[in-house]
């Protein structure tokens, strides 16, 4: 009989490497920013995308859902998020993460006089937004 030999792993794709210098910065209305890392246009085959939002203070996200779970983390600032329904918000402070439930109303805001920067996950290979 034969030994079986397990087989030697496969070796991965190569990596895909991003700089965040090298990608453009789209304006959002009302004081925002936004950096798309892994993005529409050069995500094929990543099965998320990701960003770097910047917003300014007295800046508010407008009420969105997306159909699949978004996770955002604080990078600096501080603001609040909301879930629509909900009686209360989440602190937003640096260090924070957030996951937010597939297809849930939600939103943001700056609070204080510092920009708020949040890194966000979209876990879905094209980014999708429902505005309420």
């Amino acid at each position: 009989m034969t030994p079986t030999i397990a087989e030697e792993p496969r070796v991965p794709d190569p990596l895909t490497v991003i700089r965040e210098d090298d990608r453009p910065v789209v304006d959002f209305p009302g004081g925002a920013t936004y950096r798309a890392l892994i993005g529409d246009d050069n995500g094929d085959g990543i099965p998320l995308r990701t960003g770097i939002q910047t917003s300014e203070p007295g800046y508010a996200t407008r009420e969105h859902s997306h159909p699949y779970v978004e996770v955002l983390t604080v990078l600096s600032g501080r603001g609040e998020a909301w879930l629509d329904g909900e009686p209360s918000t989440m602190a937003m402070d640096p260090g924070v993460t957030i996951a937010i439930p597939a297809g849930r109303v939600h939103g943001f805001r700056v609070l204080g006089d510092a920009p708020l920067v949040t890194y966000g996950i979209h876990s879905s290979g094209k980014r999708i937004v429902n505005y309420k």
